[in-house]
């Protein structure tokens, strides 16, 4: 399956950290990402809080994702990143400061933005 595909759905985060600072677990509990079919958004206890389009480079070494930002706290804001998906997890490191993260790290003034995502399973 095409990269793009494997990573669309509804995704909850289970640890973020932004420039070596770890995020409130309440915090997490409360967002939620979703990509699908080019779109993403953000919300928080349900209010969407970033919204945009996305697309996905798959390189032999990486996969790269790509946010543009159309409403929101990012409206106007391209945010490179990278990715990787193993099962029901996906991590994404991205570059807050526009540039591509090389790497899964995020320290003190990195302008990076750390996650790991568990997939929400649909509601039956």
């Amino acid at each position: 399956m095409e990269a793009s595909l494997e990573i669309e759905g509804t995704w909850q985060p289970l640890r973020a950290e932004l420039e070596g600072v770890l995020a409130p677990e309440m915090a997490m509990s409360k967002m939620e990402f979703r990509l699908q079919s080019g779109r993403y958004r953000v919300q928080f206890g349900g209010q969407t809080s970033d919204e945009g389009d996305y697309s996905v480079t798959v390189e032999p070494a990486q996969i790269m994702l790509t946010l543009r930002g159309i409403r929101g706290t990012n409206a106007g804001r391209e945010i490179p990143a990278i990715v990787q998906l193993r099962g029901d997890r996906l991590r994404v490191c991205y570059g807050l400061n526009g540039v591509r993260p090389a790497e899964f790290v995020s320290g003190p003034g990195s302008g990076r933005y750390l996650v790991t995502y568990r997939r929400k399973q649909a509601r039956r």
